[in-house]
């Protein structure tokens, strides 16, 4: 990633964002009413590695999740990518639900177990997928260390 210094506290780079994405962003700052792009991301930025932290308490222990994407199902490709990285984790995969939301976009619901690392690997494979639009994963516990 290529990065402009412009002081030793803040730096500057560069995005590339569909239009219609760009738009749907700029919508979403005016509605919150940030002065400016750079507060919304670095809000989306703090709130994800919030997340993460929180995520981390679940380390060594096993958790459930939902992992949820809507795709492009006309991409034969995309399809046949999303079910080999399901059958390469046999182990995690428990179930998953194929909806059609539209006559190009699908939902897919795939309910999971491990450990945290593995879900969050098994995540990261399905989102880099090119016409995967969106892609997330819930974790929580198994309930068996809870009274």
């Amino acid at each position: 990633m290529k990065e402009i210094e412009e002081d030793k506290s803040i730096t500057r780079f560069g995005v590339s964002i569909p239009h219609d994405l760009i738009r749907a962003f700029d919508k979403y700052i005016r509605e919150r009413e940030y002065s400016n792009r750079s507060e919304a991301i670095r809000d989306l930025i703090r709130e994800k590695l919030i997340e993460q932290e929180w995520e981390k308490e679940f380390e060594g222990q096993k958790v459930v999740g939902v992992i949820t994407y809507v795709f492009d199902h006309h991409k034969r490709e995309l399809v046949d990518s999303i079910i080999d990285i399901q059958h390469n984790f046999p182990d995690h995969v428990i179930v998953s639900q194929h909806v059609h939301l539209d006559h190009h976009n699908c939902l897919e619901v795939v309910i999971v177990h491990g450990e945290p690392n593995a879900l969050r690997h098994l995540t990261y494979k399905l989102k880099a997928l090119k016409g995967v639009k969106h892609c997330r994963l819930t974790m929580t516990t198994t309930g068996t260390s809870l009274s």
